[in-house]
């Protein structure tokens, strides 16, 4: 893996898990100044607009968030693990490029036909008849497919400074929009929600740097003595066909849907049984879990290609990294989740009245129960991604799916009277159940097909000499 910034694995050794530790640490100082960023950009907004338009931006960017997390995480995820799973082995990257275009271009079609034909609803219903915004929502999560796309093909490659360019480029130029209607360049609603369609169409500036640097390197091995020729480059890899891409695809689709089930069932279902103010305080307190799982990001998109990379080497040594690396960010989960505890239980109340106002009154149980939810959701994601990394996505999609379907049902059934502490407790719940469900998966998985050493073969040669170089 690369240094902090760094160019990737490009068929090298796997990182060890000091180097991990780096890489996360860098892409967590990103993804914290992206957040920073996004949050002005919503500061300057708020004081901008008045309360209604404000508020419709809001929606919007819940509206266009939701559906790019749902819609294109998919591809990201199968980039990110498949392309770090060739170079490691040396193969070429070109069919799952073509597959994940694919199935990108496929999901992106399907979006415009359904949000043309839904134009009403979407546009009179969840906009209020703003023409505006709708065509924002339309051309904005277009733009994200490029940009989600490109994000895989960064992280697979393990170009961590160019997809911390890109994603802080993107909050950069989305809070340009609300600074120049502060400032009176631009003025109205519109110009500020332009700012969400432009931010991921300007950060995509980055991604000719990432393909210009990989040919520049592709072109120095060929130049190599001692460097297999093109022909090698072209020598037989594993199929990657469209049916098993669609189905790696799928499969996190669905594990996708289940994060926004966890994350938006619960207030919605307040909302429908107590109504708008409780279902805004029940928001409030979920995020408790949404605010860190927004850092996480940071871990959970270079978790993937670091342990596809391990597990692809099958050497003894790999795979004690790999399970070194997952205990590693299972720990600092339990540290950094008994450290906000201890916040909660010292000011947990007042901590939540000086963030959310108080029109509320929260309770500290519920803000432990979230928080030792918090705590089980993190340590699921990071499971997750270490069965994803094993190539056992369809078992894990199964338990993502099971568990949010089980959640749903119990914030439904009266079992516990007051809703919103019904959710708290399903919550804690089904995090629970979902961290065992996929630590049973990620310790007992199941062999591919494609992982097996064919008797004889190269890789056979290969594993009995990195055993030997283990012995010396």
């Amino acid at each position: 893996m690369a240094e902090p910034g760094g160019d990737g694995n490009n068929g090298g050794a796997p990182a060890s898990s000091a180097d991990y530790g780096k890489t996360a640490s860098f892409l967590a100082v990103g993804v914290g100044l992206t957040g920073v960023i996004t949050y002005a950009y919503f500061l300057i907004a708020s004081h901008t607009l008045d309360t209604n338009a404000y508020g419709q931006i809001t929606v919007l960017w819940s509206a266009v968030f939701i559906t790019i997390s749902t819609l294109y995480r998919p591809v990201e995820q199968l980039l990110s693990r498949h392309i770090s799973e060739r170079t490691t082995r040396g193969e070429p990257i070109n069919q799952p490029m073509r597959v994940a275009s694919t199935i990108q271009l496929g999901l992106s079609l399907l979006f415009a036909v359904l949000a043309l034909a839904l134009r009403g609803p979407i546009q009179d219903g969840l906009l209020k008849g703003n023409e505006a915004l709708y065509w924002v929502f339309f051309s904005s999560v277009l733009f994200y497919a490029a940009s989600y796309f490109a994000r895989g093909f960064l992280a697979g490659l393990q170009r961590f400074g160019l997809f911390v360019a890109m994603i802080l480029s993107e909050s950069c130029f989305r809070t340009i929009f609300a600074v120049m209607v502060a400032i009176g360049v631009l003025s109205g609603q519109s110009a500020v929600a332009i700012g969400i369609t432009a931010a991921p169409a300007l950060s995509l500036i980055v991604v000719p740097f990432a393909f210009a640097r990989r040919a520049r390197q592709e072109a120095a091995k060929r130049g190599s003595p001692g460097t297999p020729g093109p022909e090698a480059e072209a020598a037989p890899a594993k199929d990657f066909s469209l049916a098993h891409g669609g189905g790696f695809a799928a499969a996190v689709l669905l594990i996708m849907f289940s994060e926004q089930a966890f994350l938006n069932a619960g207030p919605i279902i307040v909302s429908s049984l107590q109504g708008a103010a409780e279902a805004g305080f029940i928001f409030n307190v979920l995020m408790l879990a949404r605010a860190p799982l927004q850092l996480f990001q940071s871990v959970s998109t270079s978790i993937l290609p670091h342990l596809t990379s391990l597990h692809a080497s099958k050497t003894e040594a790999s795979e004690r990294e790999f399970h070194k690396t997952v205990r590693m960010v299972l720990l600092g989960i339990s540290a950094f989740t008994a450290l906000v505890a201890v916040v909660v239980l010292i000011a947990g109340p007042k901590c939540m009245q000086i963030a959310f106002g108080n029109k509320h009154t929260y309770d500290r149980p519920g803000l432990l129960l979230v928080t030792a939810g918090m705590g089980l959701y993190l340590a699921s994601v990071t499971v997750n991604q270490a069965t994803i990394a094993q190539g056992q996505v369809r078992r894990a999609a199964m338990r993502w799916i099971s568990c949010s379907v089980g959640f749903i049902a119990w914030c439904l059934l009266p079992i516990v009277s007051e809703p919103h502490r019904r959710v708290e407790i399903g919550f804690l719940l089904a995090a629970g159940v979902l961290f065992g469900l996929l630590y049973w998966v990620y310790r007992r998985p199941v062999a591919r097909p494609e992982d097996e050493v064919a008797p004889g073969s190269p890789e056979e040669l290969e594993a009995r000499l990195a055993a030997l170089d283990e012995q010396v």
